[in-house]
């Protein structure tokens, strides 16, 4: 039952004339470069693409794109960037975590960057401000920072008799040490018990969670990271395995199978940045283009894993959520 679907933005974007890496050439190139998988992706893209189409811009047709995906390891990121800039891109994408845009950021000054970000890209420098970022690099924000209080409220109003909190992350994430801090600190304010699992490799999932059957009345709150991302659905059947009630920062995963999810709408987002790099391609400065963020955020829940998992979902949370899934 889908009860409202939005994406909203804030700011109206003025794009000023500019000229364009791509001037002179037949077909300019996009780099794109992902921290994340091509696999994750796949039902993403089309929003990408979707926003480049209003201004004129189709894939084969007047854009080539070339992609890069890091697969959660970060470290490759800086030789994909810089290989990108060597080829002259006229654009670059830059997507799938925070490490990309800053690869990207390291890697040129002059090729213009749209990037999607988790965190405050202001804090660390990648733009000045939100509303005029300054030099080659302009986006949208997801906010993912600074939600997970929020998804343990609701995880903790769905499973109310949960005596402990777990939190996968990637061990070698950029934001892990402040979201298990994070969560650790909301966790103690509600009286209950924090258990941070951290994985580092594909080997790391089951027996990190399977770790969990020690405890008595545990619910899971899931990293949005793109090495996390990339094992969405094995990470639903082993929550499903070990009887875990699991809140996830993307639609999609409660779509595939997961308890819930609450966070931005993710393609939205990917829209957003198509546009914006369609605005530059046609001549927009990043300079000009304020960073956007989503101002409303969407709740779904599985009524089919909440039964599975022998939850009653209480009518409240569910007169909230903006898509149930019977």
């Amino acid at each position: 039952m889908r009860r409202r679907r939005f994406v909203t933005v804030l700011g109206a974007a003025v794009a000023a004339p500019f000229t364009t890496w791509a001037q002179g050439k037949a077909m300019p190139v996009i780099g794109y470069l992902s921290g994340g998988s091509q696999g994750f992706y796949k039902t993403i893209l089309p929003s990408f693409f979707e926003g480049l189409r209003e201004a004129g811009y189709i894939e084969g047709k007047n854009v080539a794109v070339e992609y890069r995906w890091a697969e959660g390891q970060y470290d490759r990121l800086p030789a994909m960037a810089a290989e990108l800039v060597e080829r002259k891109v006229d654009l670059l994408v830059a997507s799938g975590g925070d490490e990309a845009s800053r690869a990207a950021k390291q890697a040129t000054a002059a090729i213009p960057i749209v990037f999607s970000a988790g965190g405050d890209p202001v804090i660390d420098g990648r733009v000045a401000s939100l509303a005029r970022p300054g030099g080659n690099l302009t986006g949208v924000s997801f906010l993912t920072v600074g939600l997970y209080p929020k998804r343990l409220q609701l995880l903790s109003e769905l499973v109310p008799q949960a005596r402990s909190i777990a939190m996968l992350a990637y061990a070698n994430g950029p934001n892990t040490k402040n979201n298990f801090r994070e969560v650790a600190e909301a966790t103690k304010a509600l009286g209950k018990e924090f258990k941070p699992l951290a994985v580092s490799a594909d080997s790391d999932f089951d027996s990190e969670l399977g770790s969990l059957q020690k405890l008595n009345g545990v619910a899971l709150i899931v990293q949005t990271d793109p090495f996390i991302d990339a094992q969405g659905d094995r990470l639903i059947a082993l929550a499903a395995r070990y009887a875990l009630p699991a809140i996830y920062g993307f639609r999609r995963l409660a779509v595939a199978g997961g308890l819930m999810s609450y966070g931005a709408n993710i393609n939205g987002v990917y829209r957003q940045v198509g546009v914006y790099a369609g605005k530059i391609l046609a001549g927009a400065r990043p300079a000009d283009l304020p960073v956007q963020q989503p101002n409303l955020f969407e709740l779904v829940v599985n009524l089919n894993t909440a039964k599975a998992l022998g939850l009653a979902v209480p009518q409240a949370l569910l007169a909230r959520a903006d898509e149930v899934i019977e």
